[in-house]
């Protein structure tokens, strides 16, 4: 369906009645132009999102001037900062599934001809993107902008979110001071944005310039930028051109796009939601994706920038280096990593998108010859305690913690795995295994970089793992395995580790494995019950526990 359903149609003269009502039918020759939905996402108590009622107009304006007729309206999104440490995690991911239903909804109720979407932040980029999939009418994507990195101003150092988090793990081990954590705090997301790093949300609006729906320098351009403004206006442009020529994701999402996504996901060292969303977005749009497939390309991709938390630089360093088509011009080097002949929204094919592009700081994006490794910066780990895979964002590992064999330290929740690593339960040596925070278990397989980030505050960054069935921020580095499938409230080889049982992690191998022998396993596995559920029998959280799917096939609803 498209917008002559509603101006043409038997019910016509009704439906333009209602729609001379909202006040954006300015002429009678409005009528004859393509109506484009505006899904926004602007909240308030996001930062990445504040600003995007300004955003929101600036889109309006540039359809009406090329020549379409703009109906702007919202999504919901939830702030995974401000929802980590008490229940409202739960609704993080869920919060998703309720975006991609919205927009949907929104868009085939309302017949539109085609939708810019505006997201910014965590589930919303993938919510919105899992939405433009599954309706499949003319679509383009643009964000927000990454924030500007913080300063601390005692040290001249360079601050982002995982600074005011690895911060509480330091002051918990007296190694800083009540007004240091202060002035961290103070300064380290300085201007609205996405957060500076190469977390989810920055990763994800990446990640839409490689599968073609989002126009170059999406991914890189600060909030604050005066070029962001420029990207606004060309977007409006764009969605008007798609319309007329009925370019839509279905001709844009293939296979070989979200290759390139997976190419470019290793080479910077990407967030480890990326599996989580990529599949979930594959899955709606009809092209098989395996957890198996991103090993492929960790095996085939070089390691190119180390962006933060697992290097110094930030989203504005991968900017004036020559953003994300520099990196995609870098990779197209290697024979066999893009297929540069992939449909972009821009009407020309990716490669033709970044002929002109260039790498114009060789130490932010390394050249092939000078990766940071061979492998990609993601790794999905199998074995039998992972049987169905895990997730490990390779790039943010040190080299102690590649291959490393411990005894497991467990704790049956977040809550209290972040009192156990604050009070000192955990030691140099040990493995921290979080479970019954799956997506089933948790509900809603909530975000570890709380305990993450008080390992590494506490100084046992390089002598921990932690592996989980939940998953963790963007945000977090180090020995941390996530995704751990089947979970353990689905009765997962997570569920039946005991204290003390030795677990070998070999990242270089992708392999995690409990070692205990088949028989113990057995006996375990005969005595496991499953858990009482988490949350109450009613509301949105309770029906989600029971529709949603594993991790390795995306965490989606059946």
């Amino acid at each position: 369906m498209n917008s002559h359903t509603i101006k043409k149609g038997p019910l016509r003269a009704p439906h333009r009645s209602l729609l001379r009502a909202t006040g954006a039918i300015q002429s009678e020759a409005d009528w004859d132009k393509p109506f484009i939905a505006i899904a926004n996402s602007f909240v308030q108590i996001i930062p990445g999102h504040a600003h995007l009622d300004v955003v929101g107009r600036k889109v309006r304006e540039a359809v009406r001037a090329a020549g379409g007729v703009p109906f702007e309206f919202n999504t919901i999104g939830v702030d995974d900062g401000i929802a980590m440490g008490h229940g409202g995690m739960k609704y993080s991911l869920a919060s998703r599934e309720i975006i991609a239903d919205s927009v949907e909804t929104m868009l085939r109720a309302h017949c539109f001809d085609g939708v810019v979407c505006i997201p910014n932040c965590d589930k919303i980029v993938p919510g919105m993107l899992m939405a433009a999939a599954r309706v499949d009418i003319p679509t383009v994507f643009v964000s927000g902008g990454p924030m500007k990195a913080g300063i601390q101003p005692s040290t001249g150092k360079a601050l982002n979110l995982t600074s005011v988090f690895e911060a509480v793990g330091a002051l918990s081990a007296d190694r800083i001071t009540e007004e240091e954590l202060t002035e961290i705090e103070q300064h380290a997301c300085p201007t609205c944005g996405s957060c500076s790093g190469m977390f989810t949300a920055n990763s994800m609006n990446c990640l839409s310039e490689a599968l073609g729906l989002a126009l170059p320098g999406n991914g890189s351009i600060l909030a604050t930028a005066p070029a962001r403004d420029r990207l606004f206006e060309e977007a409006g442009r764009t969605i008007v051109e798609l319309v007329k020529h009925n370019l839509r994701p279905s001709h844009i999402l293939t296979r070989q796009a979200f290759e390139n996504a997976l190419a470019l996901d290793m080479a910077m060292g990407g967030s480890s939601n990326t599996v989580l969303h990529t599949l979930a977005i594959a899955r709606e749009a009809g092209v098989p994706l395996t957890m198996a497939d991103f090993n492929t390309f960790s095996d085939r991709v070089p390691h190119l920038c180390k962006v933060a938390p697992s290097g110094i630089h930030h989203m504005e360093d991968i900017d004036r280096a020559g953003g994300i088509s520099a990196i995609l011009k870098a990779l197209s080097r290697k024979p066999g990593v893009l297929h540069l002949n992939a449909l972009t929204v821009t009407g020309r094919t990716l490669g033709q998108t970044i002929a002109d592009a260039e790498v114009k700081d060789a130490g932010v994006i390394r050249p092939i010859e000078n990766a940071y490794s061979e492998r990609g910066g993601l790794a999905v780990l199998f074995g039998n305690l992972a049987p169905n895979g895990s997730v490990v964002k390779a790039a943010g590992v040190s080299p102690a913690m590649m291959k490393f064999t411990g005894p497991a330290v467990i704790f049956e929740s977040q809550d209290e795995a972040n009192q156990g690593i604050l009070t000192g339960k955990v030691k140099s040596g040990d493995v921290v295994v979080i479970r019954y925070e799956g997506p089933r278990g948790g509900p809603g397989m909530q975000e570890m970089l709380a305990p993450t980030a008080a390992i590494a505050g506490r100084g046992l960054g390089d002598s921990v793992a932690l592996i989980t069935d939940g998953r963790f921020s963007g945000a977090t580095r180090g020995g941390s395995i996530g995704h751990v499938s089947p979970e353990a409230a689905a009765g997962g080889p997570i569920a039946l580790v005991e204290p003390g049982d030795l677990i070998e992690i070999d990242i270089p191998a992708r392999s995690m494995k409990l070692l205990v022998d088949e028989a113990t396993l057995a006996e375990r596995r005969a005595n496991w019950q499953p858990p009482q559920p988490k949350v109450a029998a009613r509301g949105f959280l309770a029906r989600y526990a029971k529709l949603v799917n594993s991790a390795d096939t995306g965490a989606v609803l059946e």
